[in-house]
């Protein structure tokens, strides 16, 4: 009953995922109609339809520690989930572009805090040796939604020309549906004692959660937050977390991904593919996507937060070096450079996709790590932003040579940084990984990292 407890919120907590997947995905299959129907330039496209939900993302990544700081961990999940219903119902009903971004927007906003949110909460409750395939279930939810707002763009596509309306109405059924479900899951025991100071209620949760020498376990977590004091999240304490997630959220956009997931039918039409399967490839990235998503979550607590990393890494760069020289060959006989952009999401969702919402949770104090999940996350969807805003004009200059070789020249240096950087985190009790990342007394330096390093993999 115990392990049901834990692993029943903390699936329910990861559909925020599901909601993140679809609504990042469901844009692809809208966007070339919607240019069509209103006209616009692909500058105005790429800033007011395809990136809008970025910004969004952007500003509810870079606030969503504000709420779950005050509000707590589950009240924040609910909002997201409101937000979520409202961007869909907007987004189908929109009568113009000013419109159809501002409900884009919104739904951004729900995406941007429930990757602050949804990992903070799960990684609070989740045992150490757990704690890697639970968190990870956010990540899992993320790659079923983009699965299957790709089969439903499919599956819509033939519909009419206000199929892209149905595509984007359809996510009001999940989010109400995570809505109505989030709301039974209880707060979290650390937020509880951290912000609330309800100790009692927070040794109920953690007796429910199976939690072993509970009495010890509340200790711990309350030496830890006398130990790390109230200082500022930029006070220079944290720098070394803070680098660590910002280079890693980082390179999770300089892959390309974002780019690949958002503009998939156009890059296979570019080579070559027809729109009906472009569309249906789009479709084979998901499935593959979620295959390797599973994998990636098996060994996460077997192998590794850093090996996987390894893996990923060492992938992107051989899948994009591949698609790039399809592209500047022109050699784009049968489906190569879709299967070479199915081994590059391979790459993704073993390494990348499975390792960062989990890292960056890990390596945190408690008193901090709703703000550190917010700064990793601002980091990781401004890069998008960026990437989203200026691709349409740069698919307008360049094909796809130039474009996939610089992503894989990114992925070189963050093999660079996985290798003489990145520490492991497996199986480490969150209050261990603050002090061996951090220490008890004095402030950990940036010129301490390798020690710090070399210490936590010891």
């Amino acid at each position: 009953m115990k392990n049901n407890n834990l692993f029943y919120w903390s699936i329910t907590v990861a559909l925020a995922g599901f909601l993140f997947g679809f609504d990042t995905a469901v844009i692809s299959g809208a966007d070339q109609p919607i240019q069509k129907l209103w006209g616009h330039s692909d500058l105005f496209h790429g800033v007011f339809i395809m990136s809008m939900a970025l910004w969004g993302t952007v500003i509810g990544a870079m606030f969503g520690g504000i709420p779950c700081n005050r509000w707590g961990r589950k009240n924040t999940l609910i909002v997201i989930g409101i937000l979520y219903a409202l961007s869909a119902i907007g987004s189908a009903l929109a009568f113009d572009p000013y419109s159809f971004s501002f409900f884009r927007f919104i739904g951004g906003l729900g995406v941007g805090a429930s990757s602050v949110a949804a990992p903070t909460y799960v990684s609070e409750i989740a045992p150490a040796d757990k704690r890697g395939r639970l968190v990870a279930l956010y990540q899992f939810n993320i790659v079923l939604g983009i699965l299957i707002a790709y089969v439903s763009n499919y599956l819509l596509g033939g519909i009419g020309e206000g199929a892209w309306r149905w595509m984007l109405g359809v996510e009001t059924i999940p989010a109400v549906a995570y809505l109505l479900m989030v709301m039974g899951v209880p707060n979290s025991p650390r937020w509880l004692i951290l912000w609330g100071k309800r100790e009692d209620e927070a040794r109920d949760l953690l007796v429910r959660l199976g939690t072993p020498n509970v009495e010890e376990a509340i200790a711990t977590i309350k030496n830890s937050i006398v130990s790390q004091g109230r200082k500022g999240f930029f006070s220079g304490r944290y720098n070394f977390p803070i680098l660590l997630a910002f280079l890693l959220a980082a390179f999770n956009q300089l892959s390309g991904i974002n780019f690949v997931i958002y503009y998939a039918p156009r890059i296979f039409e570019s080579a070559g593919l027809g729109a009906s399967t472009a569309l249906l490839s789009t479709a084979g990235i998901g499935l593959t996507n979620l295959i390797f998503t599973m994998l990636g979550i098996y060994l996460i607590d077997r192998s590794g937060r850093k090996k996987l990393m390894l893996i990923g890494s060492i992938g992107y760069i051989i899948s994009l070096a591949l698609v790039s020289r399809a592209f500047f060959a022109e050699d784009f006989g049968s489906l190569s450079v879709p299967i070479f952009l199915f081994i590059f999401i391979a790459s993704h969702a073993i390494g990348q996709g499975a390792v960062i919402w989990v890292f960056i949770s890990e390596i945190f104090p408690n008193q901090v790590r709703a703000n550190g999940q917010a700064f990793g996350s601002f980091t990781h969807w401004i890069f998008a932003a960026m990437i989203t805003l200026i691709m349409p004009y740069v698919l307008g200059k360049f094909d796809g040579g130039p474009i996939f070789a610089f992503f894989g020249a990114m992925m070189v240096l963050q093999l660079l940084f996985v290798i003489f950087l990145m520490p492991e985190t497996k199986g480490i009790p969150l209050e261990e990984i603050e002090k061996k990342l951090i220490g008890d007394s004095k402030e950990a330096a940036l010129g301490d990292v390798p020690d710090i390093v070399g210490n936590i993999e010891s």
